[in-house]
């Protein structure tokens, strides 16, 4: 599948925050980390993000 990079990361390079498919992972590209997301722990993932932001 292809990644593709977040619409919040900014265009200067280097650090950014990318997603896969229908969301179903996402890695930050400064290190290669790669979180994915299975069955409901997708929607827990966005809400404890939302919560922190909040």
């Amino acid at each position: 599948m292809t990644w593709r990079k977040s619409s919040h990361s900014g265009n200067s390079g280097g650090q950014c925050v990318e997603v896969r498919g229908g969301l179903d992972a996402v890695r930050d590209s400064k290190n290669g980390d790669v979180l994915e997301f299975r069955g409901p722990a997708l929607a827990a993932f966005l809400r404890a993000l939302e919560r922190r932001a909040g």
